[in-house]
């Protein structure tokens, strides 16, 4: 049995214990939040879990194993940090950290005090983007990728210490550092701040990898529909991933096209085969990570969405946020 603290429990810390208090080798022991009408609301689904308006509590607490950390990105270091040197585990929500020598001082801390480290990529858990990951590997988008194309937008929620890129973009950042076996080089970015400056509310990212694969991502705050899709084209099929499908998240059109090279002239052909949807398991992402993130603490395990994971997702969101303020110039994202 695993003792788990949890810090934060305002938006999502809840769903952080309603699935480690259903699991049978975890028990939530502990948590903390500033605002104790958050606490009341906790306790009222969970009598005996503790509550206390002092993060210190969770982090001293010798009965406590591990900590998931469920609070703002300028929290997480000094959070990390000091749950680590009091010997926790940590499950860490996204992003990591707000910079990158920070992701690296925790990498390091938790290699030297041999404790686990996993971030809250909660879409690398999906049972639709796990589906995408085997249809890649196995090839049914061809031998070679062309592009990545994702669009994360909806109408708030504004956010007072991050902008839209810290906030959108790690889920799929995340989600094409997982489908892409190959490593992107650098980063153009661009922004608009409409109601705060300077905390962007629209961006575009575009991420370039040596080979002529390209991904491009579009964030927003200010559209009036919520839209989470993400197109892969590869040089046999494409895929579509809906996350707002109820019924078919991921499909497969065997469409693309044929060239014929000859000495006078190159000739492109259009193919337009059939469409199909494979069955995704309905299965939650977050159940599945927190079952992961037990295996992975008994059993001293490297989780999926590691430390280092978090430090490759911070370092891309470090390099939108320069390319911005730089008007879009290119910036290298190489480690």
């Amino acid at each position: 049995m695993l003792n788990i603290g949890v810090i934060g429990v305002g938006y999502w810390g809840p769903n952080i214990i309603r699935n480690f208090t259903a699991l049978p080798d975890s028990n939530v022991v502990l948590c903390a939040d500033v605002r104790k009408e958050r606490l009341d609301f906790i306790t009222s689904l969970y009598p005996k879990i503790e509550v206390t308006t002092c993060e210190e509590d969770v982090i001293k607490d010798k009965r406590i194993d591990a900590v998931a950390i469920v609070t703002p990105v300028s929290t997480h270091f000094k959070l990390a940090k000091e749950s680590i040197e009091n010997g926790k585990h940590l499950l860490l929500e996204k992003p990591m950290c707000g910079t990158i020598d920070e992701c690296k001082e925790l990498v390091d801390l938790a290699y030297k005090k041999n404790k686990i480290i996993m971030v809250d990529h909660t879409f690398i858990y999906h049972p639709a983007i796990k589906k995408c990951k085997e249809l890649i590997e196995i090839g049914e988008l061809g031998d070679k990728l062309f592009y990545f194309d994702s669009v994360r937008i909806n109408l708030g929620l504004f956010q007072h210490d991050i902008n839209v890129i810290w906030d959108l973009a790690p889920h799929d950042l995340s989600i094409m550092d997982y489908l892409i076996n190959e490593k992107p080089v650098a980063v153009s970015a661009c922004g608009a701040a409409h109601f705060r400056l300077p905390v962007e509310d629209v961006a575009y990212i575009t991420v370039k990898f040596e080979s002529q694969l390209i991904a491009h991502f579009q964030v927003s705050w200010l559209a009036p529909v919520k839209i989470r899709r993400t197109v892969i084209s590869g040089s046999s099929k494409m895929l579509v991933y809906d996350d707002m499908d109820p019924s078919e998240k991921i499909k497969i059109y065997d469409k693309g096209i044929t060239v014929n090279e000859s000495i006078y002239e190159t000739l492109i052909s259009y193919r337009t085969g059939d469409m199909w949807a494979p069955k995704i398991s309905t299965k939650e992402a977050l159940r599945d990570e927190c079952e992961h993130f037990l295996d992975c603490v008994m059993h001293n395990k490297k989780p999926i969405t590691d430390a280092e994971n978090g430090l490759r997702i911070v370092r891309l969101l470090g390099a939108a946020d320069e390319s911005i303020k730089s008007n879009g110039c290119w910036v290298s994202c190489k480690e």
